[in-house]
Formats: C-alpha cells, sequence, structure tokens
C-alpha cells in the first residue's frame, strides 16, 4: 500500500490470473435514454435477449457471471447472480455503480466488465487484459481495452482492492468511468485487430443493424 496515496503499491507485474478467479460483471443497469428507455439487454437480437447473447460470449471467459441490474431482475437471473446498485449512491448512477455492486457481491480477487449492449465482445478480451497486467515491470491493478487509442471504458478488468478508491470516488460525486480509471492507473489494451468486436447497440437502428449483419 502507498503510504501518500493509500491506494496498492505498484508490483513488477501480477502473478499468473487464472480465469477461475476472475468473476464476469454484465453492466445491464442502465437506463436505456438512447433507446426510448427500454431495458437494452432485454432487448431482442436475432431472436434473442441482447444479454444472452453477450453471456454466451462472457461466460466461457470467467469463473462466475454476475449481472449489474435494476430492473427485469428475474429474466436476468436466467444468466447469472444478480446484483443491484447500491441505493445509497442515488439512481441511474452510472456504470461505475454497477462495478462497485458488482466488487462488493463477488469475492473472486479479479472482476471482468462489460455492457450489456456489445453482443459481439471478443472471445479473447479477458485472456488479453489478464496478459496485459501480467507483463513484467506492469504494476497496475486495471487493464481496459481500447480501439484506435480510444478506450472501450467498461470493458475492463481490474482487482477488487481497487474497491475502496472506487467507493471513495462515487462518496465524492464521481461518475466518469475513465476519469476514475486514469486516477487509479490503468493499462490500455488495444483490439485494434477486431475493431467491430465492441460495436455498442445504443439505439434503435443500431439495433436494426445488428439484426441484419452477418
Amino acid at each position: 500500500m502507498n503510504a501518500q496515496t493509500g491506494r496498492p503499491a505498484a508490483t513488477a507485474g501480477q502473478d499468473h490470473i487464472e480465469a477461475a478467479r476472475i468473476a464476469g460483471l454484465i453492466l445491464a443497469g442502465g437506463r436505456g435514454s438512447r433507446m426510448g428507455e427500454v431495458d437494452k439487454g432485454c432487448a431482442l437480437l436475432r431472436g434473442r435477449p441482447m444479454v444472452e447473447h453477450v453471456a454466451a460470449r462472457f461466460a466461457p471467459q470467467v469463473g462466475a457471471l454476475l449481472i449489474s441490474a435494476n430492473r427485469n431482475l428475474d429474466r436476468y437471473s436466467q444468466y447469472g447472480k444478480v446484483v443491484a446498485d447500491d441505493p445509497s449512491h442515488g439512481h441511474w448512477q452510472g456504470p461505475l455503480a454497477g462495478v462497485a455492486a458488482g466488487l462488493v457481491a463477488s469475492r473472486c480477487p479479479w472482476i471482468a466488465t462489460t455492457p450489456c449492449d456489445v453482443p459481439f465482445l471478443p472471445l479473447d478480451m479477458v485472456a488479453r487484459l489478464c496478459q496485459a497486467l501480467e507483463a513484467p515491470g506492469n504494476g497496475a491493478r486495471l487493464a481496459v481495452a481500447c480501439i484506435g487509442g480510444r478506450r472501450q471504458p467498461v470493458c475492463m478488468l481490474l482487482s477488487r482492492e481497487l474497491l475502496p478508491d472506487l467507493l471513495g470516488y462515487l462518496a465524492e460525486g464521481g461518475r466518469k468511468v475513465d476519469a476514475w480509471q486514469s486516477r487509479v492507473g490503468c493499462v490500455e489494451v488495444p483490439f485494434d485487430d477486431q475493431p467491430d468486436a465492441f460495436r455498442n447497440v445504443n439505439t434503435e437502428r443500431d439495433l436494426a443493424d445488428a439484426n441484419g449483419a452477418s
């Protein structure tokens, strides 16, 4: 622990991070304002709820699956343990509130996150984020996917040791994911070889395009 910042001290790379020690968290607790405030995870993509597509690609990469949701809890429980945002953070407080809820609910030392609206998620996302954190000389406790130098901010792998800092950030009114990632220190992992894998389905048009994609 760094005596000045109170954050975990940097180390010369992490030990091997096994998939069994990673909880996967699908973030499905958003308002869905760009899709008429529908629950995006329940929106049908090729005849199946979008969250089902995400879970099918994400679950094999992790040891257990959690779903951050604030409505339709019974439906989401088909795919993993459902966790709701802490009400003390207020309603619709963004993905970091969901990440915090997931970290509290999980006892795994690591947690990987993805939003419910990325149905073409890379099948090797978690492995590549792990590899980046395990690299010699890298003391980061958080890795985030990026495309063309731009972060995909809620596609990340982070240590549970960061929970106290995240709770403090939320208590201060912080909500921006990339700002918190920079605050704790992160490594950016390029996925430029899979540019379409992180395509977000945010709107009705996006959903129609995704339904028509081959």
